[in-house]
């Protein structure tokens, strides 16, 4: 996985009723764009350090969705 500054993570919910969340990157900690990631969630306004698993889709920064 490899994102950049400004790019969003779409972090799919992994249990029944667990709804999906979006976090924007702040900063890329690990080499080209490699995680882990410092990031700021979307719902409400939690930031924390991140290294994504196979259940989250990075959306660049400019991407149309």
């Amino acid at each position: 996985m490899q994102a950049s500054v400004g790019d969003k993570l779409l972090v799919h919910g992994r249990t029944v009723g667990q709804h999906d969340r979006t976090a924007q990157v702040l900063e890329v900690k690990g080499e080209n764009g490699a995680p882990p990631y410092k990031v700021r969630f979307d719902d409400d306004g939690h930031e924390a350090l991140m290294s994504p698993g196979p259940d989250t889709v990075v959306r660049h920064h400019g991407e149309r969705h």
